[in-house]
């Protein structure tokens, strides 16, 4: 499919989030139906990893002292990707090496809370956000939200699952929290599947990551294309990036997803250097309409898109940026000490 083939998908779907509507699907109900046969077939090795992710909530950056300066607050939301599953130390977890990362970048402390759950689809962000807003007191400097794989393989129907994180996303932005969102990753890369439903495995992720794209910058919220969590780079090497389960990211497979978001996190919260911030021609960087620029990003990962000029001849701009990836070390203990943390964060 062409990107801009993508594009027209997926403004539909946003349109029909926006609107209410529900009734557009990304391929037969039948075809469906067999595709999430072979992608629980693809899960029932899931036991044989960790069953559940290990605990990484506390204080990351503990050298990094600023007066006056309380810890930034990082929230994770989202599915078993979010959640770490698949690895079984919790530095190995996204969101310990999201916190180590950002602080390092930032020379100061960061708190880290995570409330997102394995097998989690787009609907119980509702839950999660509540959780997260509950103290008005702690509301999180940066949020990031991965999540969509199970949408994809639960048949939710893709204007729902927009119209669930596009609310998720606003209600964060409304308190004042700034949002990254890791699109859909590609489903078509899980080893057990095979053609041609790993084609429409792969069409159906992509389609979805664009039209998430489109609902969370009209939300205010950036988005960073996961592809490459079960994409690229996991077909080339699954042994290494796939963990015991052939279905959940292995830890290294972690740290290349992590070493995508990062960059953006950083963005979000003002800490990249300006130059940086202005789009690179020779990466093929630029100003686009938002779903043709969701759509290039859903085919392209690690891509970054935020909101841009309000308005143009066509419709809401985007700025899509590659920025280049930086490597993430998994948290050493010594960075983060959930034990000495407050149990709520």
């Amino acid at each position: 499919m062409t990107s801009m083939s993508r594009a027209r998908v997926a403004r539909r779907i946003a349109a029909g989030a926006a609107y209410g509507g529900g009734g557009i699907g990304l391929a037969g109900a039948a075809v469906v139906g067999v595709l999430l046969a072979e992608v629980q077939l693809a899960k029932r090795a899931v036991g044989n990893g960790t069953p559940h992710p290990p605990s990484a909530d506390g204080l990351y950056g503990n050298g990094f002292t600023v007066t006056g300066e309380p810890p930034l607050r990082l929230l994770m939301l989202g599915d078993s990707t979010a959640a770490g599953q698949g690895v079984r130390r919790a530095g190995q977890t996204p969101g310990a090496l999201l916190a180590s990362g950002l602080a390092a970048v930032a020379e100061r402390p960061v708190r880290l809370r995570n409330v997102a759950v394995p097998g989690a689809t787009s609907d119980d962000l509702d839950r999660q956000v509540s959780l997260a807003l509950a103290d008005s007191d702690r509301v999180p400097d940066i949020c990031v939200i991965m999540i969509g794989a199970n949408d994809v393989t639960h048949r939710m129907p893709p204007t729902r699952s927009v119209r669930c994180l596009s609310t998720a996303v606003r209600r964060l932005r409304t308190a004042g929290a700034e949002v990254v969102v890791g699109t859909c990753p590609d489903l078509g890369t899980i080893e057990p599947v095979q053609q041609p439903l790993r084609w429409l495995a792969r069409r159906t992720s992509r389609q979805l990551a664009a039209a998430q794209t489109i609902g969370v910058v009209e939300q205010g919220g950036r988005t960073v294309s996961l592809g490459d969590l079960l994409g690229p780079e996991f077909a080339a090497n699954p042994r290494e990036l796939f963990g015991p389960d052939s279905y959940h990211p292995s830890a290294e497979g972690y740290a290349t997803a992590a070493m995508a978001v990062l960059p953006t996190v950083c963005a979000a919260l003002v800490l990249w250097p300006a130059e940086e911030e202005r789009p690179d021609v020779s990466r093929r960087e630029g100003f686009l309409p938002v779903a043709r620029a969701a759509a290039e990003a859903a085919s392209e990962a690690g891509t970054e898109v935020t909101a841009a000029v309000p308005t143009g001849p066509r419709g809401p701009w985007a700025l899509l940026k590659r920025r280049r990836r930086r490597r993430v070390r998994e948290a050493e203990p010594s960075q983060a000490s959930p034990s000495e943390a407050p149990s709520t964060p």
